[in-house]
C-alpha cells in the first residue's frame, strides 16, 4: 500500500503566527495603558498630597488672621509666630516650597509681592532667608500663564485648592497647589501657595519608557526575523512565482498566443507544495489554460454581439427615417457632425474629465437614435408640408420623451451597456436649450448632458442645411449665422466654438451626404 503523503505547513497555521504577531502587539498596548495609569495614579497622589499639605498650612494661617495682614500690609506681633507654624508644616512634609503672594494691583500681573516665606532648619543653616510682607517678586519669578491663573483664582473669589503644572529651567518641573486666603470681611486678599518637586517622577517614568521600548522592539526583530526565515520557502517564494506568472498572464490577456506560452511557463513552475499553496497553484494553472482556451470563443461571440446591436441601432434609427420624408441621411450627418464636435472637444481640453475613449465611442454609437421617438409621431404630423399648428407642434414634442421610453425599456433589458445611457440622453433632451427654454424639461446650461447638447447643435445645424417640404436648404453661410447667434442661447458655447473652427470637415459631411443642396454644400447664397 502507498504511504499516504503528509501535508506541509497549513496557511490556516501560518495565520497563527500572525496571530502570536497581534498578541504580542496586544501585550505592548496593554503594557504601555498600564504606565499611562500608573502615571495618572502616581499625579493624583502627588496632588491630593499637595492639597493635603496646602489645606493644613491653610488652616495655621487663618489661626493668624493672615488676610487681615495682607489687606493691611502690615506684620504685626503674630507675624513672625505664624512663620514659624508654617515653618514645622514645610519641615513635616515633602514640599519644595511654602509661601503666600498677593497682587498689589489685580488688574497688573505684574504688581506679584511676597507676603511671606517658610524656611527648614537646614535651609537657614545654609544660608537661607525669610522674605517679609511687600518683597516684590523678582522677574520671571512666575511664568505669565501661571500668574493669570492665580489672577482669575483671586477674581473669581475661588474658595476650592487648586492644582496647575510649573515649569522653568532653574527647577525644572512642579507641581504646584494654591488657595485663595480671605480678610475678616471675606474680601480676597492674596494667595496661600505649595510647590513639590516632580522631576523625579518624570525621570522614572521617562527611563521606563525607554526601557519597555527597547525590549519591545529587541522581542519584535527576533519575532519578524524568525517569521521571515520559517515562511520564506514555505510560503513566500511559492506564492511570488504564483503571483509574477499570474501577472505575466493577465497582462497578455487578448493574444493568444502569448497566453498560451504563459500558461506553459506556469507550468514550469511545478511546485509540489503539499497545502493550499499547491492548491492554489493547480487551481490557477488550471484556470490559465481553459481561459486561454476559451478566450478566442468569447472574443468571437463579442464581436458578433456588438455588431448585431450596432447593426439594431441603425435599423431602429431608418425606421424613423424611412417614415420621414424630409430627413435625408439625417443619421449619418448629425453622427458625423457630433463626431466633429467631440473631437474638437477634446482637442480644446474642454470637459476632460468627461470626454474618455469610451464617451466617445458610446455617444458616436447612439447618435442615431436620438429621434427613436418619432416613431410614435403619426405620418400626418411627420411629414406635413406646412407649417404645424400649436397642438400638431405639442403632439411632435413628445417624441423627445417617447424615445426616452423607448431607450429606457432597452436599458432594462440590457445591462452594463454605457452606449444606451447616452442614446437616452440625447433622445430626451437633445431639444433643450442652454438658456433653459427648451423642451421637454426646461432644463439649462451644464444640466442638460453633454451628449445632448452636442446632439441640439448637429440636429439644429442639419436642419438648418438640409431640404425640408416647409423650406429650401439654408447656404452653409447663414446656417453659420444662425448657430452663431444662437452661442450661448440655444447652445453650449464651447460646442459652437469647436464646430465653427471645424468648418471644412462640416463642408466635406455636407458634400459628400447633402450632394443634391449643392448651394448648401458649397457655401453659396441664401436660397430664395
Amino acid at each position: 500500500m502507498k504511504k499516504k503523503r503528509s501535508r506541509g505547513l497549513s496557511i490556516k497555521l501560518i495565520a497563527v503566527l500572525y496571530s502570536v504577531i497581534a498578541v504580542s502587539i496586544l501585550t505592548v498596548v496593554i503594557v504601555f495603558t498600564g504606565y499611562r495609569l500608573f502615571e495618572k495614579n502616581v499625579r493624583e497622589n502627588y496632588e491630593k498630597y499637595v492639597t493635603t499639605v496646602l489645606e493644613y498650612a491653610y488652616n495655621v494661617a487663618t489661626e493668624y488672621s493672615f488676610g487681615d495682614m495682607i489687606a493691611a500690609r502690615e506684620m504685626p506681633d503674630g507675624y513672625e509666630e505664624m512663620r514659624e507654624g508654617l515653618n514645622k508644616v514645610k519641615e513635616s512634609s515633602d514640599i519644595g516650597y511654602l509661601y503666600a503672594i498677593y497682587f498689589e494691583n489685580i488688574d497688573d500681573i505684574h504688581s506679584l509681592s511676597y507676603a511671606i516665606n517658610t524656611k527648614t532648619k537646614e535651609e537657614l543653616e545654609n544660608g537661607g532667608k525669610y522674605t517679609s510682607l511687600g518683597t516684590p517678586c523678582e522677574a520671571g519669578s512666575f511664568a505669565d500663564e501661571t500668574i493669570l491663573i492665580l489672577q482669575e483664582a483671586v477674581k473669581n473669589r475661588q474658595r476650592e485648592c487648586g492644582i496647575l503644572d510649573g515649569y522653568s529651567e532653574e527647577y525644572g518641573h512642579m507641581l504646584n497647589g494654591y488657595k485663595v486666603i480671605f480678610d475678616s470681611n471675606d474680601a480676597p486678599a492674596g494667595l496661600l501657595c505649595v510647590e513639590i518637586d516632580i522631576n523625579n517622577i518624570n525621570q522614572d517614568l521617562n527611563k521606563y519608557v525607554r526601557e519597555i521600548v527597547l525590549f519591545v522592539a529587541i522581542f519584535t526583530v527576533a519575532v519578524i526575523i524568525a517569521y521571515i526565515i520559517k515562511i520564506e520557502y514555505s510560503l513566500i517564494y511559492p506564492i511570488t512565482g504564483i503571483t509574477n506568472a499570474a501577472k505575466d498572464f493577465i497582462k497578455n490577456i487578448g493574444d493568444l498566443e502569448a497566453m498560451d506560452v504563459s500558461a506553459k511557463n506556469f507550468e514550469r513552475l511545478n511546485i509540489r507544495a503539499d497545502n493550499e499553496v499547491g492548491d492554489l497553484y493547480q487551481t490557477i494553472s488550471r484556470m490559465e489554460t481553459d481561459m486561454a482556451k476559451q478566450l478566442g470563443d468569447i472574443r468571437r461571440y463579442a464581436e458578433n454581439t456588438m455588431k448585431m446591436q450596432n447593426g439594431l441601432m441603425v435599423v431602429m434609427a431608418d425606421m424613423v427615417e424611412v417614415r420621414d420624408s424630409d430627413t435625408g441621411a439625417h443619421i449619418q450627418k448629425t453622427a458625423a457632425y457630433v463626431r466633429i464636435i467631440l473631437e474638437g472637444l477634446r482637442r480644446k481640453g474642454y470637459y476632460k474629465d468627461l470626454l474618455t475613449e469610451r464617451y466617445i465611442e458610446d455617444v458616436i454609437k447612439s447618435a442615431p437614435l436620438h429621434d427613436i421617438g418619432k416613431i410614435k409621431v403619426s405620418d400626418s404630423i411627420l411629414n406635413k408640408p406646412g407649417k404645424l399648428t400649436e397642438d400638431e407642434f405639442g403632439i411632435m414634442k413628445t417624441h423627445a420623451t417617447s424615445g426616452a421610453e423607448i431607450i429606457d425599456k432597452a436599458i432594462s433589458t440590457v445591462e452594463g451597456d454605457n452606449y444606451l445611457q447616452e442614446a437616452r440622453h440625447m433622445a430626451a433632451y437633445h431639444h433643450e436649450r442652454w438658456d433653459g427654454k427648451g423642451y421637454p424639461e426646461c432644463l439649462h446650461d451644464e444640466e442638460i448632458p453633454l451628449s445632448a447638447r452636442i446632439m441640439a447643435l448637429a440636429d439644429v445645424f442639419d436642419a438648418l442645411t438640409s431640404r425640408r417640404v416647409y423650406k429650401p436648404a439654408f447656404p452653409l453661410s447663414k446656417a453659420v449665422a444662425i448657430i452663431k447667434e444662437d452661442a450661448g442661447k440655444h447652445f453650449d458655447p464651447k460646442c459652437v466654438e469647436v464646430f465653427l473652427e471645424a468648418l471644412p470637415e462640416v463642408e466635406e459631411v455636407l458634400k459628400s451626404l447633402n450632394p443634391d443642396d449643392k448651394d448648401t454644400a458649397a457655401g453659396g447664397t441664401e436660397a430664395e
